[in-house]
């Protein structure tokens, strides 16, 4: 008898196909070996939409909602240039499977999508939809190599078992449904004047706007205050020198100036004595195995260009192409049964490199440990090795093959040196601070090249006496909050906000908030909820940072149904669905729950003041020409972000951002006069400036292009001195 297997992608189902070695390809399907591999091309089936259900829904009407379905039902899912119709290539895989799965050879099918809970749903809305009475099995892999295909189909499980995964799935999938028809439709009837676009609410979209509105806001509110520290320059009997800084009780940084203009008044022709001296060799971990949100932080920070969705495609390719394991995974540690599995993996990585002598693979706690592992083990390379990959592919790989090998080099050691000084004089109540520090085993960090700066202090006795040479009081100023990165904002995503203060992403406190379950949506999900929010128009980009747009804050400050915007109640949604996958909750409660939820988040937004968050104009504007452009002369309009070239679709790449970094930091946007003045007399008056201090002043502004790049910089005049700086 015949098996056949469904695989979520075609991909997927060639590296079934090579590793049981049938050659036969058909339509839609290999054949051989008493197996029949087939595939989905992701989803098959979709929900109903609200208008297959009744169709007074095809029309949104206030008096329409809430709308709820009794029961849930599935279709073909459309074409995605042509909502109204079925998407053919859909249809046709579709009929393919369901004629393979009733052939009377094929006694039993293998649902082999990937295992979590979309790839549950993805398969079982396929086979179920059937009603076939054949026996169902489930593959459960976290990769593709051949080797793991054939183990795993030893040892298949009754697809039954998985009905936990497949109800946090379709308790998910109906949710959002539920949440986003209903809020979504109301919302844009209520608050939005014109049509052709809606004001797009969901469960995991507002709070993720949230977060971001919070941190701009905190930029915004932030009043910077200035503070003076006091360093002293010694010098010791043979001549050597170091520095230290001023610290009275647990303060280096003081308020009061006077204070230390007195304290460094009384260091003239002293002389000071070493009051004390540790020397601590410390020892640096490398940083754990990634997880999806690590890994899309780590190389949206380090490369330009990247976003999370970026990574989280080609880290799929990756995996489809068997070089990577699972990587929607929120893990950072291994299952203990991969001991064998990383040992294999570890020495086919390490041949050849420049240290692989010190590539010692070990049984570690910090690299396996069964009570950290949430479904899925860490992301690592498998033990296939890439023959060739694109250059996208190369920085995704290289990062999870480094981070993998660094476990198992020399953990890397430094000594950190703290000497304490106190001048010899009784009207000085506080001590100079020095802090020393020399890497000793470089480890793990030649994996990667890091290096490590050394502050070498001189070597010194206590009670030895060392002469003050030089003593500077410097003035600094408080700095506002740095806006949310996508690496930022997935680390908060992912924690709920728990550990918010924690920069360390490798801390004891990270991973048990992870493994808590709270979070704003799951590791499959963040990367396409930020490029929603891009899409939509609720937040922008400029450079690496993520800013709330007008339309962003409008919708924080006015939309009535606060819970959305609620982290912990997002977060304890999230747990719910994590529940019922552990069998620890029931889906008919979590559903009824979501809709007495949006019942009553539907009747808010109806009780609501009328007030207009968005307007959506139907006529086609002709653009303002604001004026010539600086580089290629064509006429520069205003477009959503910024006021740009008119010829940017031939390569013009001329733009003043409408959240400019330089005009931001002393809080002015830049406006239509300013650039009408800029483009026209290449200076304009800007009043109203903020300083950094707070003060408000008036400047000229030119903004130039550089002499040896093609980027433009920013120039400030005073009207008094004439002054030209030029922006940092």
């Amino acid at each position: 008898m015949v098996s056949v297997i469904i695989t979520e992608k075609p991909s997927v189902a060639k590296n079934i196909a090579d590793a049981l070695n049938i050659k036969n390809r058909k339509d839609g399907y290999f054949e051989g070996n008493d197996y029949i591999v087939t595939w989905a091309f992701g989803h098959l089936l979709q929900l109903y939409d609200a208008k297959d259900y009744d169709e007074n829904m095809a029309k949104w009407r206030m008096e329409n909602f809430p709308f709820i379905p009794s029961h849930f039902r599935y279709k073909i899912k459309s074409d995605p240039r042509h909502k109204e119709k079925e998407d053919l290539g859909a249809k046709k895989q579709l009929k393919i499977i369901y004629q393979l799965m009733k052939r009377n050879d094929v006694d039993s099918v293998i649902q082999a999508c990937d295992y979590d809970r979309e790839g549950q749903v993805i398969g079982d809305t396929i086979i179920y939809h059937l009603n076939t009475k054949k026996q169902v099995y489930r593959l459960l892999l976290n990769e593709w190599t051949p080797d793991e295909v054939l183990k795993g189909l030893q040892n298949l499980k009754p697809n039954t078992q998985m009905r936990p995964l497949l109800d946090a799935g379709i308790s998910r999938q109906w949710a959002d449904w539920v949440i986003g028809i209903n809020l979504t439709s109301v919302a844009t009837l209520k608050y939005q004047k014109g049509s052709g676009k809606a004001l797009n609410i969901g469960r995991v979209l507002l709070p993720t706007l949230k977060i971001i509105y919070d941190r701009d806001k905190e930029i915004e509110n932030f009043v910077p205050e200035n503070y003076f520290k006091l360093t002293a320059t010694f010098i010791t009997k043979d001549g050597q020198e170091y520095e230290g800084t001023y610290v009275e009780g647990e303060e280096e940084k003081f308020k009061n100036k006077e204070t230390l203009e007195v304290i460094q008044q009384s260091l003239n022709n002293q002389s000071a004595t070493i009051l004390d001296k540790k020397v601590e060799l410390k020892k640096e971990y490398p940083p754990y195995l990634f997880n999806l949100s690590n890994l899309q932080g780590f190389i949206t920070s380090k490369y330009k260009g990247w976003t999370s969705d970026k990574v989280l495609r080609v880290a799929q390719s990756l995996y489809e192409k068997k070089y990577i394991t699972y990587p929607r995974t929120a893990s950072v540690v291994l299952e203990e049964s991969l001991v064998e599995k990383a040992a294999k993996v570890l020495n086919n990585l390490k041949k050849g490199l420049p240290y692989e002598n010190e590539i010692t693979f070990a049984k570690k706690k910090r690299v396996f440990d069964n009570s950290k592992v949430e479904s899925h083990s860490a992301i690592t390379p498998t033990y296939l090795i890439p023959k060739s990959l694109s250059g996208d592919e190369a920085i995704v790989y290289n990062a999870v093959k480094n981070r993998f090998i660094m476990q198992f080099m020399p953990i890397a050691e430094h000594e950190e040196t703290k000497i304490i000084t106190k001048v010899n004089t009784n009207d000085i109540k506080g001590l100079f601070i020095s802090k020393g520090k020399v890497q000793l085993v470089e480890g793990w960090k030649k994996v990667e090249k890091m290096e490590s700066k050394d502050t070498i202090l001189p070597l010194v006795n206590i009670n030895e006496i060392v002469q003050i040479r030089d003593h500077k009081l410097s003035s600094h100023v408080t700095k506002p909050p740095k806006h949310h990165t996508e690496k930022t904002l997935l680390r908060v995503m992912e924690t709920c906000g728990k550990n918010k203060d924690k920069e360390n992403e490798d801390s004891e406190e990270m991973m048990a908030a992870i493994l808590s379950g709270y979070s704003i949506g799951t590791p499959a999900t963040r990367a396409e909820t930020i490029k929603k929010l891009k899409d939509v128009g609720y937040i922008a980009t400029q450079n690496k940072n993520l800013i709330c747009t007008e339309l962003g804050r409008k919708l924080v400050e006015t939309f009535p149904v606060k819970e959305l915007f609620d982290l912990d109640f997002t977060g304890r949604l999230e747990k719910t669905l994590s529940d019922i996958e552990k069998q620890k909750f029931p889906k008919e409660s979590f559903l009824k729950l979501i809709f007495n939820f949006t019942t009553n988040a539907v009747k808010t937004i109806k009780n609501d003041n009328d007030i207009i968050i968005s307007e959506v104009s139907n006529e086609k504007k002709t653009r303002e020409v604001l004026g010539k452009c600086p580089l290629c002369g064509h006429g520069i309009i205003e477009g959503q972000k910024g006021f740009g070239c008119s010829n940017w679709k031939n390569g013009c790449k001329f733009v003043i951002w409408k959240n400019d970094k330089f005009l931001a930091s002393m809080k002015k946007k830049p406006t239509k006069t300013m650039v009408k003045s800029l483009l026209k007399n290449g200076v304009a008056l800007v009043k109203g400036l903020t300083s950094k201090k707070g003060n408000k002043f008036d400047a000229y502004l030119r903004y130039e292009k550089n002499p040896d790049n093609e980027y433009f910089s920013w120039k400030m005049e005073f009207p008094e001195k004439k002054e030209a700086k030029n922006k940092i």
